[in-house]
């Protein structure tokens, strides 16, 4: 799975423009001298020592309860990070908009503190060439400019007819399989791998090695050493496919961007971050949003009864469930952020499912509700760094929800729902499996 070192949100373009402009300081200049600010003392009663991880027994759609507690009693905290690092944890919606759409604070990988166990010792390496999450203006502004035509409301709903052709073949074929089906690899994962194929323009001859690859990273048993060994066979499917697309373009983004000046290497990069960015993450929103939607029968229902709903279905979902569930900035300057000062150097973890069930922001927050306006929520990020393929994700999860739903109306969990196997080690959360039944 792609590692999203700055935000867990796939890199995109604000909704409905697709162009932006980067402004502002030339902060890739600043040292890295920057880790060694000196910590504000916090009161020990008002200092987090553990970044909250552990979702509430028996609720997976929840975030820890004890984010929900910071953010009523304190939506900007202190927090004592794995290395030592003194930075802040950020759980309302408010603040967390503000840093997130904040030119001060930075993105860059090698100027971060993680907050997770096991994180990094010492300083971290910049971010892998073409990663637009890690890194900041202006050398992310030359990436954006080059990939936010190419990710237009207009050019995205353009793909909605290919959309439906693959989603109604895999739905035929778990009709001519039967059930049960893991849903997983049935339907979840190959949607998206297949509209990364159309986007990048991987041949017809070629795709079924590529989703092999790809669905090796899906497997309910991988390891370390089974996802290295994919993550490598793809990052040189994809150079070669850069090397072929310059000799003999096609109409797809990547033939888009070889008439630029970027180099092969940027490109391989690039593709490599669309490929990380719009399958792992979309492919979790249909299974965990199917999951849900399973749990919660009365929305099912209600999405099974009016189709035309699903727009504001997948907002809901995007907002309840969250997948990309935390991001880390760092204030390049002294910040006043709600009346706390953020000193340069400082970390600052972002709780984004907190803040998307934010009272202030969202009535009755913990609810799924399928007929909720879910318009300002952060799943997708917000700022220079908003998710560059959130529009292709809409489309593809706006044909995939209701079809499903439309195909099978007695579909339902195979197992006790205690039975999926989550991904709660991931920075994208999501199942491992998710087997499901229906009536012939």
């Amino acid at each position: 799975m792609h590692s999203e070192p700055s935000t867990p949100t796939t890199e995109t373009t604000r909704q409905g423009t697709g162009t932006h402009t980067d402004r502002g300081t030339d902060h890739a200049a600043l040292p890295g001298t920057i880790r060694e600010t000196a910590p504000e003392a916090a009161p020990a009663s008002e200092l987090v020592t553990a970044f909250p991880t552990a979702r509430p027994s028996g609720c997976p759609f929840d975030p820890p309860r004890e984010l929900g507690e910071l953010r009523e009693e304190r939506p900007i905290t202190r927090m004592r990070y794995p290395d030592g690092h003194m930075g802040w944890l950020v759980t309302g919606h408010s603040a967390t908009r503000t840093v997130l759409g904040d030119r001060r604070f930075s993105s860059r990988q090698e100027l971060m503190h993680y907050p997770g166990p096991g994180t990094h010792e010492g300083p971290l390496p910049p971010a892998p060439l073409g990663d637009l999450t890690a890194i900041d203006p202006p050398h992310h502004t030359r990436y954006r400019r080059l990939l936010a035509g190419k990710f237009t409301v207009r050019r995205m709903r353009a793909l909605t007819t290919r959309v439906e052709e693959i989603t109604l073949a895999h739905l035929d074929a778990m009709e001519r399989q039967g059930s049960p089906v893991d849903l997983v690899a049935a339907y979840a994962h190959p949607i998206p791998a297949l509209m990364i194929c159309e986007l990048l323009g991987v041949s017809q001859a070629d795709r079924e090695l590529f989703q092999q690859h790809t669905s090796v990273m899906s497997a309910p048993d991988l390891n370390m050493e089974k996802f290295m060994a994919a993550w490598a066979a793809l990052t040189e499917f994809i150079a070669n496919l850069v090397v072929t697309k310059r000799a003999h373009p096609t109409d797809d983004l990547l033939s888009d961007l070889t008439t630029t000046d970027l180099t092969e290497e940027e490109l391989a990069g690039i593709g490599t971050f669309l490929l990380a960015a719009g399958l792992d993450t979309t492919a979790n929103m249909l299974s965990l949003g199917t999951y849900a939607l399973l749990t919660n029968p009365e929305q099912a229902a209600a999405l099974r009864s009016d189709p035309e709903i699903a727009d504001q279905a997948v907002e809901e979902l995007l907002r309840y469930l969250t997948i990309a569930h935390t991001g880390v900035r760092v204030a390049l300057e002294d910040v006043e952020l709600d009346g706390h000062l953020i000193k340069a150097g400082e970390s600052v973890t972002l709780s984004l499912m907190a803040a998307n069930r934010d009272p202030a922001r969202f009535p009755d927050p913990d609810a799924l509700d399928l007929s909720r306006k879910a318009t300002g929520h952060l799943a997708f990020g917000h700022g220079i760094h908003q998710c560059l393929g959130q529009q292709l994700a809409r489309v593809e999860m706006r044909v995939a929800f209701p079809a499903l739903f439309t195909r099978f109306p007695t579909l339902r969990l195979a197992v006790p729902a205690e039975e999926i196997p989550l991904r709660s080690e991931s920075n994208i959360y999501g199942v491992r499996r998710l087997p499901v039944t229906w009536d012939a």
